[in-house]
């Protein structure tokens, strides 16, 4: 099968998730793919993608609901396709020093979804994000944007090339 349509749905409760699967689309859009960037709250059916990239940020270790919803909801048509994963949260620069391991829930997804992979990226509280929380440790020097563009595009392109077509020339170098 030609695969062509990428979803990349998300689950994000103040953006920081958000703005990453927007540069995963953008990427993965740049390298020839028709590609729909949705929150995964609104994900009803994934049978019209060729290809799956579903995120979520972290909260005190877990998965955002509508992230877990989406790939329980959608279980049987995600694993008859390729799908990756991808979390968001450390707020500190943990994530570009090593692999983070998927938390517990996402993990369970990657098995039951045969996911191809997953990554942690850093995640972003800053003064902007909203919460009595996020504003208390932002005040206390604890916050920041640990988000990479340069490494989030350069698994994106990761994708991009598993999913060329054979014979096609490869997906853009990072």
């Amino acid at each position: 099968m030609k695969t062509r349509r990428i979803l990349v749905a998300y689950g994000s409760k103040h953006g920081a998730t958000a703005g990453i699967a927007d540069e995963i689309g953008r990427t993965l859009t740049e390298d020839g793919f028709e590609t729909s960037v949705v929150p995964a709250g609104k994900v009803r059916d994934v049978t019209g993608f060729d290809a799956v990239v579903l995120g979520s940020a972290l909260y005190a270790g877990h998965w955002q609901h509508d992230a877990l919803a989406c790939a329980r909801h959608n279980a049987d048509a995600l694993a008859q396709r390729p799908v990756w994963l991808f979390s968001s949260g450390p707020v500190d620069s943990s994530a570009e020093q090593h692999d983070i391991p998927p938390v517990r829930g996402a993990s369970k997804e990657m098995k039951r979804l045969h996911a191809r992979g997953h990554v942690t990226f850093g995640g972003s509280m800053t003064a902007e994000t909203p919460g009595f929380i996020a504003h208390s440790l932002v005040k206390h020097g604890k916050g920041g944007d640990f988000r990479n563009p340069e490494r989030i595009r350069e698994w994106a392109h990761g994708i991009a090339r598993e999913l060329q077509p054979e014979g096609a020339g490869p997906a853009t170098a990072p």
